[in-house]
């Protein structure tokens, strides 16, 4: 029989899982119970996503307030600036809260019109009927009222987050400018922790050769335990989330041993080399807000070998209106399905290519995974990814 489908996603449902629990038995066993109750089979090449906090949960990654707030501490000694952070509750309002524990006073540097991750600090149109130059000009906290009102509320949550961030603050000791020029912050201190993500490393390097003082980023905070606490060595409080009232949950550590496990497991329980990742936050953006959801460092903290690379793809329309216009039916199909048997390791560059996905696998995956398991109440940290390595040529 033809065969009618391509790729199939599943959302698998798992236990709620804590600090030592096994997590690859658990994965195994979900999927395999999964495969047994809904009467499908595993095929070798399939791909398991298991999101960053089932991992990072069952490592047990957390740490306190008091655990970052000792970890700055550590580093400086005087006021500090901090740079570009997201605006967000659920990824940075709690490493404030820690930072303005540890610190004398904090300069805090918000970007605007808005964060690296499109979340608005006001309307761009509104900036530009000011006559303000984000370029050269800095808003001071007063001003941006003056100029934006007393309450400037986030389009999906509602947060004034310069109000919120000035809330946590220990005995009024933050102060909040914006401005997109990082040098800027060395006229109020040479002590600089950049909060960005993507951008992080591009700010490190203008700072430093603007002569400031000391210069860390989140990412070279918690990249080894305080007084027991969870440890990330690559990303440290980068990729974290709001646990508690007084902790964070980490980005997992050790991703490649973890998805290496899961893989070898599977392969001795059902006999198939799957794939296996782990997700956080998907890379794409809000088509009506522009915000982009990659808040984490990466899409995947760890994937397997297989995963490796980008797409091997050429465009079926292309060849359709092109070269094989002339042709119909099943003698048209037939054509195409040996025009992708004899397609290069590396078709990419070339006219068959054209508009074709040249993204990396693990972000690819990732981002259908976090798409699918979602960030609220499904309850399916797992997904099972099949057919995705397969193409319109496979029977």
């Amino acid at each position: 029989m033809t065969r009618t489908v391509g790729t199939t996603v599943r959302g698998i449902r798992a236990p709620i899982i804590n600090e030592g629990d096994d997590l690859v038995e658990i994965v195994v066993h979900s999927v395999t119970a999964s495969m047994a109750s809904e009467k499908f089979d595993l095929m070798d090449r399939d791909v398991i996503g298991i999101t960053e906090s089932f991992v990072a949960r069952a490592q047990g990654n957390y740490v306190s307030l008091e655990d970052i707030a000792s970890a700055v501490k550590e580093k400086y000694t005087g006021e500090i600036a901090v740079l570009f952070p997201i605006l967000s509750r659920n990824r940075f309002s709690m490493i404030l809260k820690a930072v303005a524990m540890s610190v004398k006073k904090v300069h805090l540097f918000l970007k605007y019109p808005s964060d690296e991750m499109g979340n608005p600090l006001m309307e761009i149109e509104r900036m530009s009927e000011t006559g303000i130059n984000p370029y050269i000009d800095v808003l001071t906290e007063e001003k941006y009222r003056q100029l934006f009102g007393d309450n400037v509320p986030h389009p999906f949550t509602g947060i004034d987050y310069v109000r919120h961030y000035k809330g946590l603050a220990q005995n009024g000791n933050i102060e909040i400018i914006l401005a997109n020029n990082p040098t800027v912050a060395l006229s109020y201190t040479g002590e600089i922790l950049t909060a960005d993500v993507h951008a992080r490393h591009r700010t490190k390097r203008i700072l430093k050769a603007a002569g400031a003082e000391k210069v860390y980023g989140l990412d070279d905070l918690l990249t080894k335990p305080v007084n027991g606490s969870g440890y990330n060595p690559e990303f440290g409080l980068l990729g974290s989330n709001k646990a508690t009232e007084t902790s964070v949950k980490l980005f997992p550590r050790d991703g490649k041993t973890v998805v290496n496990k899961i893989q070898q497991a599977m392969l001795e329980r059902t006999g198939k080399h799957v794939e296996v990742l782990i997700y956080g936050d998907g890379a794409f953006k809000d088509p009506q807000c522009g915000i982009w959801e990659l808040a984490d460092p990466v899409v995947s903290p760890g994937y397997t070998d297989g995963l490796r690379g980008t797409p091997n793809e050429i465009k079926i329309k292309f060849i359709a209106d092109n070269d094989l216009e002339g042709l119909r039916g099943r003698e048209k199909e037939e054509a195409i399905k040996e025009r992708i048997k004899q397609k290069g390791k590396d078709p990419l560059g070339s006219d068959e290519a054209i508009g074709t996905t040249p993204r990396q696998l693990p972000d690819l995956l990732g981002s259908l995974c976090d798409l699918t398991s979602g960030s609220g109440d499904k309850g399916t940290p797992i997904v099972l990814v099949q057919g995705y390595f397969d193409d319109f040529s496979k029977e």
